[in-house]
């Protein structure tokens, strides 16, 4: 496709963020006088001045209606992805993945490709666009792919608007497709440090293993031994197989989907991990939650890591506001000096904000939270300083004391 070389021009509030190195051009006044183009069309970006600032990647009925592709005048050539996918890929070399077959292989802007992940399971790739401008160019990026790497198969896996209104059962539909090569298994065995994971990549929205948690997984496996765990929204089970398979006496495991926690099940018998050792619930976290703080014995580490939106018969679920709540439920069945790991992926909030509503929910429950570890996302998910979106995972593991909390009135609680 060979790209026109034509211009828009930004306003001075873009042309600053532009030249802080933000990746992004937000809808606003100035872009809303540019002439009609086309999605996936090559734009270079001019300040009022008409002085070049970048080339971008035009999006025009999106929020973001271009994204920086490089800061010199650029065509999206065989030449130039072939340059990005090759810098891409030397750094995962540099990273300690060799326990590990199924990583982020492209991570969009921290790869200056942004708007497109490439991820790798196994011999295969996962292609996923977070922008459509994308699309004219994926037969190219499909091509390059295949040259420097030769996988078995390449597949695209959709994202749909709106996932918030999808049916229930929008995880047994297919969303991926083959782009090139052969077919993967429906279940395809992955290794994570050194772990088997079964993922899919032409079902469901997601694959089965959220690839931006692996080092976190890895650091859990280092604290669980003799340990009673509760995984709260344990989903496919990544974080309970690692519990479990790093000497965790009981892993207690509570989704609010049945295929999810039999999908878990399969996991848990694909690394040789008995059952009968382990639980697993199907209900909504916040009602099982009470249910147990009334009959079981408490758990040495609770872990939760929600999505930053679900809805069950009995609860709606919402990172703002929901993660306190979660968080005073939870501690009544953690044990003194146990650990609570929570985690967020809501890009829209930061970790100030996240550690505001971890101390909420600590003042709600009665209890005194200490901070020993605050992690984000694997190194194969790099993010320029520039981006501050990019770090969009919090992973905060706190001690729970044996103290009373600094605040012994609940109405002063906020």
């Amino acid at each position: 496709m060979k790209n026109p070389q034509v211009y828009r021009v930004v306003g001075p509030e873009t042309v600053r963020i532009l030249e802080l190195g933000h990746p992004w051009v937000v809808a606003d006044s100035f872009t809303k006088k540019w002439p009609t183009g086309g999605c996936g069309e090559v734009v270079h970006l001019h300040d009022p001045q008409k002085r070049f600032l970048a080339t971008a990647l035009l999006d025009p009925t999106e929020r973001v209606v271009a994204r920086v592709l490089d800061h010199a005048p650029i065509q999206i050539t065989k030449a130039w992805l072939l340059q990005r996918c090759q810098s891409a890929i030397r750094l995962r070399q540099q990273l300690a993945l060799t326990d590990s077959t199924a990583y982020r292989l492209i991570n969009a802007e921290g790869d200056f490709l942004p708007g497109v992940t490439v991820d790798r399971y196994g011999d295969y790739l996962l292609v996923q666009l977070y922008s459509k401008a994308w699309q004219p160019h994926l037969k190219l990026l499909t091509d390059v792919l295949q040259e420097l790497l030769s996988p078995r198969g390449i597949y695209e896996k959709h994202r749909p608007q709106n996932t918030r209104q999808l049916a229930a059962n929008a995880d047994t539909k297919k969303y991926g497709t083959l782009l090139t090569g052969k077919a993967a298994p429906q279940s395809l065995a992955v290794k994570e440090n050194g772990l088997t994971f079964l993922v899919q990549l032409e079902q469901g929205l997601h694959t089965g293993l959220f690839l931006d948690q692996r080092s976190n997984r890895r650091d859990l496996m280092q604290r669980v031994a003799g340990k009673r765990v509760l995984n709260l929204f344990s989903y496919t089970g990544a974080f309970s197989v690692a519990a479990a398979a790093g000497g965790a006496r009981h892993v207690t495991s509570i989704d609010a989907s049945g295929r999810y926690n039999e999908m878990a099940r399969e996991n848990f018998s694909a690394n040789g991990l008995d059952l009968r050792n382990h639980g697993f619930i199907t209900g909504d976290c916040l009602t099982e939650l009470g249910t147990l703080t009334q009959r079981s014995a408490p758990f040495d580490i609770i872990l939760m890591d929600p999505p930053s939106f679900s809805t069950t018969a009995q609860n709606r679920f919402t990172t703002r506001g929901g993660t306190a709540d979660l968080v005073a439920a939870a501690l009544p069945l953690l044990s003194a000096h146990g650990l609570l790991i929570a985690s967020s992926n809501h890009q829209k909030v930061d970790t100030a904000d996240y550690l505001k509503e971890l101390r909420r929910g600590a003042l709600l429950g009665g209890a005194d939270l200490r901070i020993i570890s605050l992690r984000g996302q694997g190194e194969d998910f790099p993010y320029p300083l520039t981006f501050p979106e990019g770090r969009y995972l919090k992973y905060a593991i706190g001690v729970k004391s044996d103290c009373p909390p600094p605040v012994a009135d609940k109405k002063r609680r906020t």
